[in-house]
């Protein structure tokens, strides 16, 4: 619920009206603006949740992973630095959220939820068969599932009304649905039967996070960053297996679809939500122009990954036996899948202060400015 406009001073007035035409300006944080950042989805965002998972082979941690983070550490992240959660964090300025599952053993978590907690896992996805063995991983469901408990600390600190001012005032991250395209992808090229016609899998699953995305503003959640699926099939991982290790076009269409129908059906939950606002970036356009533009952008290397062994360096991916290069800032890939720091921070870069071009129907800081 916002505060009464006769509350706030004339000064905060103007600049939140500033912010609301421009976007926040480099280097200025927006500490009053946003309480807290709770972060969904995938090892783009995953700061370590992965490590806690005692079974799970879908880990980070282990160099050269975080070579270029403070202090050389290898925390989770599938970057050579921070990712995507980290710069977000920054750029409202927030410390970057802890992953969830390294809370289980503090004594006072609500403490800790306050300022956000990130929930992301690598290798997730939106359908729970996209990481079903081992408990490889969070889906998206169980992540939620781990929110609202978190919510329920903070109900029970606080009580209703004020949580929900809380979380009213606090920003959701989401990335999501990449890894739900990978499998599918794959299941196509191993020539499974039972898997569905390709819209009629980009519908289901985007049906699955319609629910999802309910659930989520039912516990709270009222301003959310959703970033959409870049282009998968120009990872180094996809374009291996091609003639001139061009980009997989069928790999690209269904990331395509995809975020297509998500901007669907996120405009369509505005006109059922009326408190509910969102910024979704077209992560697919935005990492297309570096990939045909490098220079442009201050990058050098858009199809070979920085770290891994084989071709394009993506047959093998970033493990402790790989070679890394010493041009990281200069590559869009770290390693078979995932972007470099350089590449999180020019796209967090975008998705705060971007055009409509790229970030619709409002960008990052116009969102935290509602």
């Amino acid at each position: 619920m916002r505060e009464p406009l006769c509350s706030l001073p004339v000064f905060w007035l103007l600049w939140s009206a500033a912010v609301l035409q421009c976007g926040l300006p480099r280097g200025v944080h927006a500490t009053k603006l946003v309480r807290a950042l709770y972060v969904f989805g995938d090892s783009l965002v995953d700061v370590g949740n992965n490590n806690h998972l005692r079974f799970s082979v879908l880990k980070a941690n282990y160099r050269h992973n975080g070579i270029d983070y403070p202090g050389g550490e290898s925390t989770g992240r599938f970057s050579n630095g921070k990712n995507a959660a980290d710069f977000i964090a920054m750029h409202v300025g927030l410390e970057s959220p802890p992953p969830y599952l390294s809370l289980r053993s503090t004594s006072n978590r609500t403490a800790v939820f306050l300022s956000g907690v990130n929930f992301a896992s690598g290798g997730c996805g939106i359908s729970d068969e996209t990481a079903k063995k081992l408990e490889q991983c969070l889906p998206l469901k169980k992540q939620i599932r781990y929110y609202s408990h978190l919510r329920q600390s903070l109900v029970q600190q606080l009580g209703n009304m004020n949580a929900g001012k809380h979380l009213e005032r606090s920003l959701f991250l989401l990335v999501i649905g990449n890894n739900d395209i990978f499998h599918y992808v794959k299941a196509v090229s191993e020539g499974y039967l039972w898997i569905p016609p390709p819209l009629e899998f980009i519908d289901s699953l985007v049906l699955m996070l319609e629910g999802q995305l309910k659930r989520l503003y039912e516990l709270g959640a009222r301003r959310l960053i959703f970033v959409g699926t870049g282009p998968l099939g120009c990872c180094p991982s996809h374009r291996i297996g091609n003639k001139g290790w061009k980009c997989d076009p069928y790999t690209n269409w269904l990331s395509l679809s995809y975020n297509t129908a998500v901007r669907q059906m996120l405009q369509k939950m505005i006109s059922g939500f009326h408190d509910w606002r969102y910024s979704f970036f077209d992560t697919y356009k935005a990492v297309m122009e570096y990939i045909d533009m490098p220079e442009r952008y201050g990058f050098v290397e858009a199809k070979t990954a920085c770290c891994g062994l084989g071709p394009l360096r993506a047959k093998v991916p970033c493990l402790p036996i790989s070679y890394y290069c010493s041009n990281r800032d200069e590559h869009v890939f770290w390693d078979f899948r995932h972007p470099t720091e350089a590449a999180y921070r020019n796209l967090c870069d975008m998705i705060l202060r971007g055009s409509e071009e790229y970030v619709y129907p409002i960008n990052g800081s116009q969102l935290v400015s509602i």
